[in-house]
């Protein structure tokens, strides 16, 4: 089963500084049908003017992933944690017990990225920041983990949820296969070009929800960059 989302469906708001479109209710929007698709809970999709950005807010008990696709987006929290998280890098905030943060584009131009909520498979725990970059060379014809709570993913920053975030590149006509385990759920993004996913399109920043498929053959139409989230 693979449901595709097209990016003109999905909810979201102009507020000017900030414009989001969300795969999942979020905020003022809420939409029964769209709630979660396993423990993957929030998929924005944020393009945030320059000099603007989110205030300091909280946040407990969630995976909070950040994949940068232009621009900077700029950190700081409550533990004391600076960072600066460009284009190609991802970064990675366990909430746990609770802490503060604010994210800031600092740049001069503007910044747009995917922020990704996971459920941690447990409440609580010291809450962490992470970044790193993830070149995209490293990423051609094959998925690499980027973020990851499943053993053997060492090089992924980790998250506390069996799940994982994994980045793929693909030349036109380039096919790259996945296999999804039983009982496992994977949500798709191009977040550049378009690709067929078992024979169905899906184009840039759509989303496909996918379940009950255990392979995943995923052709790329055109030259093409995908953020894929695998969780049960």
């Amino acid at each position: 089963m693979i449901d595709l989302r097209p990016f003109d469906t999905l909810g979201g708001a102009d507020h000017g500084w900030l414009n989001a479109r969300h795969h999942f209710s979020f905020s003022g929007y809420q939409d029964p049908a769209r709630m979660n698709w396993g423990a993957l809970r929030v998929w924005n999709d944020d393009v945030i003017q320059p000099k603007t950005g989110f205030p300091p807010h909280p946040h407990q008990d969630m995976e909070i992933i950040t994949y940068v696709l232009e621009g900077a987006i700029s950190h700081q929290d409550s533990l004391g944690n600076q960072g600066r998280t460009a284009a190609g890098d991802v970064q990675v905030m366990s909430a746990g017990s609770g802490i503060r943060h604010a994210e800031y584009n600092l740049e001069a131009e503007v910044t747009r990225l995917f922020q990704i909520w996971i459920v941690p498979t447990q409440s609580g725990g010291a809450p962490s920041w992470g970044a790193r970059p993830f070149p995209k060379g490293d990423r051609a014809g094959r998925f690499v983990p980027l973020a990851s709570g499943v053993p053997g993913d060492e090089e992924a920053l980790p998250i506390r949820a069996t799940g994982r975030v994994l980045g793929a590149t693909l030349r036109a006509g380039e096919t790259l296969d996945y296999d999804l385990a039983p009982g496992r759920r994977a949500y798709l993004v191009p977040a550049r070009g378009s690709v067929a996913v078992n024979g169905v399109t899906v184009g840039t920043r759509d989303g496909a929800a996918i379940a009950d498929e255990p392979r995943l053959r995923i052709t790329a139409l055109e030259d093409a960059e995908l953020v894929m989230v695998d969780t049960a």
